[in-house]
């Protein structure tokens, strides 16, 4: 499964990626405002940094609008996804940037319906949000596993990029049910190499080495 990290901002992208722990990037408006930059400027920067996918999202309604907002974005860099929404709109746009050789992120998906749909207008990555189905008492893993299973059934190339992912439990989860890419915020990712037991081992083993005065440098 690859890992993408969701944020726009420059220095954790470039840590986690020092430690080969990033594969893509992906960013929404709300990420861009956050970080305070153009979205033009950082991404352009983000895609500097990474070698794979980088989602650039558009902020058009209309599918004309999309298309030219998806077409500029594409210009930034060979490796912008562009992000359009999971509205009839945004499955207009993906067709058309697909057959121009664009890669596509599909956003906003909530059933395995709109999954479908998304890989037959040839989107490059669908985006299921698993936390926001929580939210809702809903779970979001079983919604992967669906499409999982429908792309499989027909051998659909659209990669199933699980997004709004909350925990480290969401990530090993969408790994058992084979997700392609799980897309998460750093802390998340980082989150992934914590245990208490792994805590507690180290302080024991730390507290051995100082009783026996061991040094190695």
């Amino acid at each position: 499964m690859q890992f993408f990290v969701d944020t726009a901002e420059i220095d954790q992208i470039k840590e986690l990626n020092d430690l080969g722990m990033v594969d893509g990037v992906t960013t929404n408006p709300s990420l861009i405002m956050k970080s305070g930059r153009d979205i033009l400027e950082v991404t352009k920067e983000i895609c500097a940094i990474i070698d794979g996918p980088v989602s650039a999202e558009v902020v058009a309604l209309e599918a004309d609008d999309m298309l030219a907002e998806g077409r500029k974005l594409a210009k930034i860099a060979d490796n912008i996804a562009v992000k359009v929404p999971l509205t009839w709109a945004g499955l207009k746009t993906c067709k058309t940037l697909t057959d121009d050789g664009i890669m596509v992120n599909v956003t906003l998906c909530f059933s395995a319906n709109q999954a479908l749909l998304a890989a037959k207008a040839g989107a490059t990555f669908i985006s299921p949000f698993i936390g926001r189905l929580d939210d809702i008492n809903m779970d979001g893993l079983d919604l992967i596993e669906d499409i999982r299973t429908i792309y499989d059934n027909y051998g659909f190339e659209t990669n199933i990029l699980a997004a709004s992912i909350r925990s480290a439990n969401h990530m090993s989860e969408c790994a058992k049910i084979g997700a392609d890419v799980a897309t998460a915020p750093p802390n998340v990712i980082k989150a992934m190499a914590n245990h208490v037991l792994t805590d507690k081992g180290l302080d024991a083993f730390m507290a051995d080495a100082k009783k026996a005065g061991i040094k190695i440098v």
